[in-house]
């Protein structure tokens, strides 16, 4: 059994069919100390802070690279093809790799997710790639 804490990691991937699908896995907290636990580091390609306003919607797209997507202000919810939704606010955090299926032609029946702001406040996002 780990006694190590952990933290759980939201991934949005595309599945075998194509479509976007929610997963999660754990991130065990094994290095630092017992005060402050931390997970191995991770190399990044960069980061991209971004501000939609009230009322931002996007269509249906597949994520260009693998990234974090932090939400610093405001709510952020994503729709899947199958209808469902998650919304995220501030602090909450998932991964984004839900990439077109090589060879594949993107399809916006079928492949990706839409995201939209929701509540009174713009939605502050930070993209990290990973």
């Amino acid at each position: 059994m780990n006694d190590l804490p952990s933290l759980v990691k939201h991934v949005l991937f595309t599945d075998r069919d194509g479509r976007a699908r929610w997963r999660q896995e754990e991130l065990v907290l094994c290095d630092g100390k017992p005060q402050a636990r931390l997970t191995p580091l991770a190399s990044s390609g960069g980061y991209q802070l971004r501000h939609s306003p009230v009322g931002f919607r996007s269509e249906f797209h597949c994520t260009g690279e693998a990234q974090w997507v932090f939400i610093l202000q405001g709510c952020m919810e994503i729709g899947l093809q199958d209808g469902s939704t998650r919304v995220f606010g501030p602090g909450e955090h998932f991964y984004s790799a839900d990439l077109l299926p090589e060879g594949a032609s993107f399809d916006p029946t079928l492949h990706g997710h839409c995201s939209r702001q929701v509540g009174a406040q713009p939605l502050v996002t930070l993209f990290v790639r990973g």
